[in-house]
């Protein structure tokens, strides 16, 4: 025994609902494919952006970091007061003649 409400119409049940929906939207079916058209249409073009986008990220990520330019003798600070440090070229040289840097 089946139920007449859950089964999948059939073909002639399909051409009865076609017909029905011919009669109903006939003059606006034209309008309506356009606007289907149009919306894969955006569909694709959208879809084939975001590849893009992952394209050029993981040619982003391939291409090797280019490497830092050294500044020299990097300023050193103390972390507790903020001053700068004396370098240790100054160092040396007051340690040789015998006198203390000058803190400021």
């Amino acid at each position: 025994m089946t139920l007449l409400a859950l089964g999948w119409p059939g073909p002639f049940e399909m051409l009865i609902l076609a017909g029905l929906g011919l009669l109903i939207f006939g003059k606006r079916l034209p309008e309506v494919g356009r606007s289907i058209g149009k919306t894969i249409v955006e569909f694709k073009k959208g879809m084939k952006e975001v590849e893009s986008e992952i394209y050029e990220q993981d040619e982003e990520e391939k291409t090797p970091p280019q490497p830092r330019k050294s500044i020299g003798q990097a300023a050193r600070f103390d972390p507790y007061t903020g001053k700068p440090l004396p370098r240790q070229s100054e160092t040396v040289e007051s340690k040789a003649g015998g006198e203390e840097p000058h803190q400021g």
